[in-house]
């Protein structure tokens, strides 16, 4: 039986995952990312990816800082067939990566050569694309550079976001995994080098990037909030003197002469906002600081009541 270490995180791996051990590969040791606090409650979670290895009696490695970590040497001791990462979240020390006695392949969410990095399903939408995929590669020392092993689109639709593209793309990486590790295993695949002049990159979003501003149109504004949802989630500085969440908009097929932040129009069941370029979008859902998500139906009931057209409701200030 083919063994293998498998390197991930979050549900993406976690399906990946399932995927690999379903199929009869002999897992040997799953690494993933420490234990986190989450919630309001900040109740101490395991990730995805070490609930499934410990559903199925699969030894778990949560180093820290895996390069400088005593679970390195004991990892490389295993020698395994293969090594397998999705989203594992930390580099590979290249003494792990020739530990794999067939090879060391990454499956990443895009279609390399565009999107290396950490966050390419983020990126793909925040940049208004209408498509992305999976694409398996050998690992090597550079990040997502290594060749391409196999490739498979995947649609981004007007309603998708980071949340439901990585459910998508989780089932579509297994699959395209699962189809090819046979020819890697016999060595009948055929390796593709990327071509380096057309790579994008894709870091971790940053906490700056999640603050929206009145420089974009409806219709970035609508990338933004999709890119970013269901987290971290969007948000303007001030939205009638507070920091709010916006998390559903719709950009709409009209121009204004108002500013950007300026009310175009308002009813009990209806707030449209001008944006950059005479734009105008649909708040759908808001959450304002300290309060749990809302329609806007319910938001001009409360604490929107009194919102006028020609107001002013969003500064950048």
């Amino acid at each position: 039986m083919v063994s293998v270490i498998f390197m991930g995180t979050p549900e993406f791996a976690a399906t990946i995952l399932e995927g690999i051990i379903a199929t009869d590969y002999d897992v040997k040791a799953v690494v993933t990312q420490p234990d986190r606090y989450t919630g309001r409650k900040r109740i101490l979670t395991a990730s995805p990816v070490k609930q499934v290895a410990v559903s199925h009696g699969i030894p778990v490695y949560q180093p820290q800082k895996l390069g400088k970590s005593t679970e390195l040497a004991q990892l490389i001791e295993i020698k395994p067939d293969l090594i397998i990462t999705a989203a594992f979240g930390q580099f590979l020390p290249m003494s792990l990566i020739n530990s794999a006695k067939i090879a060391a392949v990454n499956v990443h969410g895009s279609l390399l050569p565009k999107y290396r990095g950490g966050a390419p399903v983020q990126y793909a939408i925040m940049n208004g694309e209408d498509k992305t995929g999976v694409t398996l590669i050998y690992m090597i020392k550079k990040m997502d550079a290594g060749d391409m092993l196999a490739q498979a689109e995947l649609p981004i639709l007007p309603d998708d976001d980071n949340g439901t593209i990585f459910t998508k793309m989780s089932l579509l990486g297994r699959d395209v995994l699962i189809k090819t590790l046979p020819k890697i295993i016999s060595g009948e695949v055929t390796a593709v080098k990327q071509d380096e002049e057309a790579a994008t990159f894709a870091p971790v979003i940053s906490a700056e990037q999640e603050k929206l501003s009145l420089d974009l149109t409806a219709q970035q504004l609508d990338y933004m909030i999709r890119a970013l949802r269901p987290q971290p989630g969007p948000y303007f500085e001030k939205l009638l003197n507070k920091r709010t969440k916006l998390w559903d908009i719709r950009p709409l097929d009209e121009k204004t002469e108002y500013e950007p932040g300026v009310v175009v129009f308002v009813d009990k069941k209806q707030l449209k906002v001008a944006a950059a370029q005479g734009s105008v979008y649909e708040i759908k859902e808001i959450q304002p600081a300290g309060k749990p998500k809302m329609t806007i139906n319910n938001f001009l009931n409360g604490q929107g009541q009194g919102i006028k057209a020609g107001q002013r409701i969003i500064t950048d200030e």
